[in-house]
Parts: structure tokens; sequence; C-alpha cells
């Protein structure tokens, strides 16, 4: 699955919402020449069923934007987001907001993987980026 062309890699968890991150990450990726990767990580324990509309939704708004959308089973999203961002180039995450909490996904992720940098998208489709620095890529 790897690509030697750098990636731009679109976080959505299973909400309608989340296409705001898919079109921000297009735009970011477009931009910087780059290529679109979507991903979503599922709890192992989830009733699919409860999520299979906005899946769908989901992965139509992907390959509307020129991506496919890849889906994990996992209970720990940050380290399978990280491991996709290192096995597929992605240089940039593009997610929700931040909840504020030390061990939150973006946190956790940062801590990961330092070199990477991450843009925040809110409901109302303001973005907010953390460029990754030399001194945090160590």
């Amino acid at each position: 699955m790897y690509s030697e062309k750098p990636s731009v890699l679109a976080c959505v968890t299973s909400q309608y919402e989340c296409d705001r991150i898919i079109d921000t990450a297009r735009s970011l990726a477009d931009e910087r020449g780059a290529q679109l990767r979507v991903v979503s990580v599922l709890k192992p324990t989830e009733d699919y069923s409860l999520v299979c509309d906005q899946i769908e939704y989901l992965d139509r708004v992907a390959k509307d934007a020129g991506a496919d959308m890849t889906i994990f089973f996992a209970d720990d999203a940050a380290r399978a987001c990280a491991q996709f961002a290192f096995e597929n180039g992605a240089y940039h995450i593009v997610t929700g907001m931040h909840d504020g909490g030390d061990e939150s996904f973006l946190v956790r992720f940062n801590r990961i993987a330092p070199a990477v940098s991450i843009t925040m998208v809110d409901k109302d489709n303001t973005a907010y980026t953390m460029e990754a620095s030399p001194c945090r890529a160590r």
C-alpha cells in the first residue's frame, strides 16, 4: 500500500460530520501535491450495524475526493493511525477537534508521531494547524 508520493491522512470517526475532515484534507493534499488517504479506526467490540450507514457515507465522500477509505478494528486508534501514517508516507493528518484530555487521540498520536503535522477542523469548518518542527521530530 506504500506509495513514494507523500500523503495527507484524513482520520475520521463514524460520524456523518467527518465529511468536513475529508474535504479539508483533500484541499490540503491538492495544495501540496500530495496523495489523500482516509482512515477510520473502530473498536473491535462495537456493534457495527449502528455505524454502517455513516461508514458507507464517508466511504463515498472519500471516493468522491479521489481516495480509498481504510478501516481498522483496534482498541488504540492513535497507534493504528500513526502506523498507517508511517507506512503510507503521511506527513500531515487532518482530524476533528482535540477534546482537551491528556490521553486524547491527538495527544497520543503526537507522542507516537511527533514529525507529523496536525490540522484540526471544528464544526464550523475552521481549520487549526500545528506544523511539525525539526525539534519535535527528534
